[in-house]
């Protein structure tokens, strides 16, 4: 069996994250492309489309959420991404019990004496009018019914779990600070969301099997969980097998792909390209060696936002009040990368600033 070195690996996942060379692709079918982008942080998606697409503009995606073509929902590992509308109704089913099982592994004890099916018919009733709702509103209105329970237990339940809503504008447009206010998911849409199959052939986990090796593979099957969160996978990954190429890993791990998607040699050139904090590039993965150091590991789920100089995790960058991109190596750069890397911040620098500044700075000396 083939052997793919964590240098190959990191290739693939840039050629199918978009990252290899800038897409020519709409917003929408991007964000389908990638199987979704994490987005708890509201501005981080545009980042993450900038770095993807050629001449993207943040409108564009403003509009798709303003025009309830794309969605922001709790979705894969509990956490908030934004997905077609199309991908939010067909997936949330398969979900369903993995969320609440999530919020449950956190607030067991808060939620103690609470009926989780009684809690949601609640929780839905009081949604069914179609008005936005905070989370707090949405406690006040059902927690009398369950006064020894934790507020925020409750809320994390509704909201995360049992009930399907959608994250409305203006959260998460295009320079645009806003709350959080929630309407149910099927009414936002304007369609019900997607019941799950009535037999055990889990269609829906057989097209996330697929939707996530287009967008991540090849990858172990422990990744494809990693990603989406959801137990009860093996029974589709064997489904479709007989559809998939194998591979090996450096450590010994087979790997599942589509047999004709892109592959690149370990040695195709990997321009810089700046990610959003949380990118899914990096958080798609139990095993993330393929695109950074397990020295490292830790900034991917610390918010950190990175910076990729030949295909790996090479730096961490942030903006200054004075809209500046300081770009911190974690180690050091050659001076081509670091002429390409300031080049590349200063393209971003202008993209968040709408061309009000280009100013770059990298922390740190060059070789």
């Amino acid at each position: 069996m083939t052997v793919l070195t964590d240098r190959a690996l990191g290739r693939a996942t840039l050629a199918r994250q978009l990252l290899l060379d800038p897409a020519d692709l709409p917003a929408e079918d991007a964000v389908a492309r990638l199987g979704g982008l994490q987005a708890q942080e509201p501005q981080e998606p545009f980042v993450g489309l900038w770095s993807r697409l050629r001449g993207f503009d943040p409108s564009h995606l403003s509009g798709l959420l303003t025009g309830r073509r794309v969605v922001r929902t709790h979705l894969m590992r509990r956490t908030v991404h934004l997905v077609t509308a199309a991908d939010s109704l067909a997936w949330r089913s398969r979900h369903d019990t993995m969320l609440r099982q999530r919020v449950l592994g956190t607030y067991r004890r808060e939620l103690a004496g609470v009926d989780l099916d009684e809690l949601a018919a609640a929780g839905r009733a009081l949604m069914a009018d179609a008005e936005p709702r905070t989370m707090s509103e949405l406690v006040r209105a059902v927690e009398a019914r369950w006064p020894t329970a934790g507020r925020r237990a409750l809320g994390e339940m509704l909201i995360a779990a049992l009930v399907p809503v959608a994250q409305i504008p203006p959260r998460g447009l295009w320079r645009t600070r806003s709350g959080v206010r929630n309407v149910l998911l099927s009414a936002w849409l304007g369609r019900e969301i997607d019941p799950l199959a009535p037999d055990t052939s889990d269609p829906v986990g057989q097209a996330l099997v697929r939707r996530y090796l287009a967008a991540y593979g090849p990858a172990t099957s422990a990744d494809l969980r990693a990603w989406c969160g959801l137990a009860g996978l093996p029974a589709a990954v064997a489904a479709v097998r007989a559809e998939l190429v194998s591979f090996r890993d450096e450590h010994g791990r087979e790997l599942l792909d589509l047999p004709d998607a892109p592959r690149p040699g370990p040695d195709t050139p990997a321009p810089v390209r700046f990610l959003p904090a949380f990118d899914n590039a990096i958080l798609g993965y139990r095993y993330r060696g393929r695109i950074i150091d397990d020295a490292h590991r830790g900034l991917s789920v610390a918010g950190e936002r990175v910076v990729l100089v030949d295909g790996r995790v090479a730096a961490t960058w942030n903006v200054d009040r004075d809209a500046t991109v300081i770009i911190t190596p974690l180690r050091r750069l050659t001076p081509a990368e670091r002429s390409q890397t300031a080049e590349q911040g200063q393209a971003l620098a202008a993209f968040l600033s709408d061309n009000a500044s280009d100013r770059a700075e990298i922390a740190g000396p060059s070789d």
